[in-house]
Order: structure tokens, then C-alpha cells, then sequence
């Protein structure tokens, strides 16, 4: 209790609030594997998944805010018969023009 006194009324950088969190028994066991395997705290390995799980939803959200344009075409619409779903046949009718 001094320490924390002592320091303004700041806790120390290392220590957070506790967090409840509800794992599986396979998951628990895959928590404290890496734990093991890193020499990692389990919460030290959950902080790491957070700032990993960020960085790549930050990357994502970066890449994908420029739009693209997309070209357009005036016509009739769909012909009779085309297939979407079917690359090969959508391809053949795209060549014949």
C-alpha cells in the first residue's frame, strides 16, 4: 500500500484490473501451452493475442478505406441463360462479345 502512496496514487504499469474470462477446457489447455512455450504469464499471452489481433484489424481497416472504381456498362441486363456461378460458361459468352 505505501508504494502505491508513494507513487501519486498510480498503480504500477504492470498491473491491471482483473478480468473474468470463460474458456473451454481445449482452450484453457491451449492458453497455458503457449504460456508454457513462450515463458509467458497467461495474461501476459491474452495481452500479446489482443495487440496482434489489433495491429491486423488496424492493417485491414487502412488498405481497404481507398475505393475503387468499378466500370459500368449501359445495356439490356442479364442475357437468358447466363450463369454466374459457372466461370467457364460466363468467360465463353464474355470472348463472344
Amino acid at each position: 500500500m505505501t508504494d502505491r502512496h508513494e507513487s501519486g496514487g498510480r498503480r504500477p504499469s504492470r498491473v491491471g484490473e482483473p478480468v473474468q474470462v470463460y474458456l473451454t477446457a481445449p482452450d484453457r489447455q491451449r492458453l497455458e501451452r503457449l504460456a508454457a512455450e513462450l515463458g509467458a504469464t497467461k495474461s501476459d499471452v491474452l495481452r500479446r493475442g489482443l495487440e496482434a489481433l489489433e495491429a491486423m484489424t488496424r492493417r485491414e481497416t487502412k488498405v481497404g478505406r481507398k475505393a475503387v472504381p468499378l466500370p459500368t456498362y449501359r445495356g439490356k441486363g442479364l442475357q437468358p441463360g447466363v450463369d454466374l456461378d459457372d466461370t467457364a460458361s460466363l468467360l465463353d459468352r464474355m470472348d463472344e462479345g
